[in-house]
């Protein structure tokens, strides 16, 4: 029987992608990550797969196990938008990447890998999808660009796995992702708040045109996501996605809403009335916020996906009634 690789296993959106495969009659999955982070262990340890491979491991494994592969879903990264030492996101999102590329190409295994909407930047060019945009992108930190670096280069290549995507993922939330600690959610830092304090706390706007609270971004919910990946990986192995449809994604749900909404959907799912104090935004993150970011979403509609995303009061409803009420895991 064949194998599906996901990296990123332990992680927030890899362990739920693993958890909706499971669901899909799929255990044999090969679980690919650094597992040498306690806190995550809640996120994988219950999940049905055939193995656990350690990350730095990766290519001397395969060497040796030579495993049946059907597609490599590959969702392992350095996410931390605080980190400013390019080279620690370099190694993984962009040297692990490439060679995660490779091994797809000569293997002749489908890829779908997890870019990021922090390649736009402040978007100034939008946040369309388009190939041609790529070089021209600007993100705002070492992470956004080790992404973007990552993107221009597949796009270069004359050699690609038999059918690849990228998908720029934006505000991502939901549960499983307990583990990230300020680069957590804004959902998951907001229940907590309201637990301990009755109140949330939300950045002021340092910027003309935005009242505080009203920074818009595009949350989408991490059950949407996965169902997309999901999709995406039955058209490859079924030999129903034509090469024409291989290239970048943008995954958002194509609604801007404000933090405002964002908190009050959280107070909402604990039936309680909202509270919001605003507080000054730290000056290390100031020059490089984002105060918009919008899905154009019509390219992932075109390739055929019909599924409505989960509204943010849906998703936050779920979120915080079914799993943070009780820190309960997907």
């Amino acid at each position: 029987m064949s194998s599906i690789i996901v990296t990123g296993a332990a992680g927030f959106i890899g362990s739920c992608m693993v958890e909706y495969l499971n669901k899909k009659g799929y255990e044999n999955i090969i679980l690919v990550d650094d597992f040498g982070a306690e806190e995550k262990r809640k996120n994988w340890e219950s999940k049905k797969y055939t193995d656990v491979v350690e990350r730095y491991n990766l290519f001397e494994w395969l060497e040796a196990n030579k495993p049946k592969l059907d597609i490599i879903i590959h969702l392992g990264a350095r996410t931390d938008t605080t980190e400013f030492d390019y080279a620690v996101h370099e190694e993984l999102n962009l040297v692990f990447s490439k060679d995660i590329w490779q091994y797809c190409v000569q293997q002749s295994i489908p890829l779908i890998y997890a870019s990021s909407a922090a390649t736009y930047g402040a978007g100034e060019f939008g946040y369309q999808d388009d190939h041609a945009l790529v070089d021209r992108l600007k993100p705002l930190n070492p992470y956004g660009v080790s992404k973007n670096e990552f993107d221009k280069w597949a796009l270069r290549q004359t050699e690609a796995p038999p059918a690849w995507t990228g998908l720029k993922f934006f505000n991502v939330y939901g549960p499983n992702e307990y583990h990230k600690a300020r680069m957590a959610s804004v959902i998951w830092h907001s229940f907590n708040q309201i637990n301990q304090n009755g109140f949330v706390k939300l950045f002021k706007s340092h910027k003309e045109g935005f009242k505080d609270g009203e920074q818009l971004r595009d949350f989408i919910y991490v059950k949407d996501v996965i169902g997309v990946i999901g999709w995406m990986m039955d058209k490859m192995l079924g030999n129903q996605w034509p090469s024409a449809n291989n290239g970048l994604y943008n995954l958002g749900t194509g609604k801007a809403r404000s933090f405002t909404d964002l908190v009050n959907a959280t107070f909402a799912g604990l039936d309680r009335e909202p509270r919001i104090v605003f507080i000054d935004m730290p000056e290390d993150i100031r020059d490089k916020y984002q105060y918009f970011t919008e899905a154009d979403m019509h390219k992932l509609r075109s390739a055929g996906y019909t599924q409505p995303f989960a509204s943010l009061e849906e998703g936050i409803a779920d979120y915080v009634r079914h799993y943070l009420v009780g820190l309960k895991y997907f």
